[in-house]
């Protein structure tokens, strides 16, 4: 009863003139007066800003600001791969076949990927799913050393990736808008990097200006909440640790270690 009931008010609520004043509105110099009580509401932390508050044209511009250079500077080992974005982390694991499960919510990684190679590749592998809150800051950053091989598009109309959007919508993960990336290191490993978009402000922007990609450097920045799913192959990673659900992680901190790693202890036991 309760995914119907919010299933339908997403449905009244989720229309492509209310998505598109919701943007346009976001870029006007006027929108500038929310930014205040957008920090307030939200409690972000500004000393980390590379800008003024006042500074901001508008409430789209504070979406996606920058920080200071160094704010999110590449921790760990050099075989670490790292957060791409600063997130709560929602569930890792292995992949069961095909299936990842999120908030109850079992996800086919071939309705995710669309791509025969890439299910292949991926099944029975590791997966994480990192979501961005409205107070997080929003630009995406390279997880490793890695060539970018495939990327593509996929899915239209956004639904909300929330908690609640998670537990009651209808698989966001695998029909909301995203943009699949999959990447390549020197020694032959991959990883699939995918950003799924939000609910109205549906917008994911790539930045990066070549296919190489240097661990930690942006690549992109989504617009509002967003979230974004790491797919590694079976057998490759060591997942860290000190991963805990729901827990909060930045840009930059390692998220797994690589098992085929020259180092003498490729693994994050001690």
């Amino acid at each position: 009863m309760k995914k119907r009931v919010y299933r339908g008010m997403i449905g009244l609520l989720n229309s492509r003139r209310l998505g598109y004043f919701i943007n346009k509105m976001s870029r006007t110099r006027f929108s500038r007066r929310l930014i205040p009580l957008y920090v307030k509401l939200f409690n972000i932390q500004t000393n980390e800003l590379d800008l003024k508050l006042k500074e901001f044209t508008s409430l789209e511009a504070f979406f996606v600001r920058k920080l200071k250079s160094g704010s999110r500077s590449v921790k760990g080992r050099d075989s670490d791969i790292v957060s791409p974005v600063d997130a709560k982390l929602e569930q890792f694991g292995e992949i069961d076949d095909m299936l990842i499960k999120v908030k109850g919510i079992r996800y086919s990684i071939e309705d995710l990927l669309q791509d025969k190679e890439m299910i292949a590749r991926y099944r029975h592998g590791v997966f994480l799913v990192l979501y961005l809150s409205p107070r997080d800051y929003h630009r995406i950053h390279a997880p490793a050393n890695a060539v970018i091989g495939k990327q593509y598009e996929l899915g239209g109309k956004s639904t909300p990736v929330n908690k609640l959007g998670m537990t009651l919508g209808k698989s966001p993960l695998s029909t909301n808008y995203r943009i699949v990336s999959e990447l390549r290191q020197e020694d032959g490993m991959y990883m699939a990097l995918v950003k799924v978009g939000a609910m109205w402000v549906n917008t994911i922007e790539l930045t990066h200006p070549t296919l190489n990609l240097e661990k930690g450097e942006e690549v992109g920045f989504f617009s509002f909440g967003s979230t974004v799913v790491l797919l590694f192959e079976k057998g490759k990673v060591s997942l860290s640790p000190n991963l805990e659900r729901k827990a909060s992680i930045k840009a930059g901190e390692p998220l797994a270690r690589k098992r085929n790693s020259e180092e003498k202890d490729s693994s994050f036991e001690e």
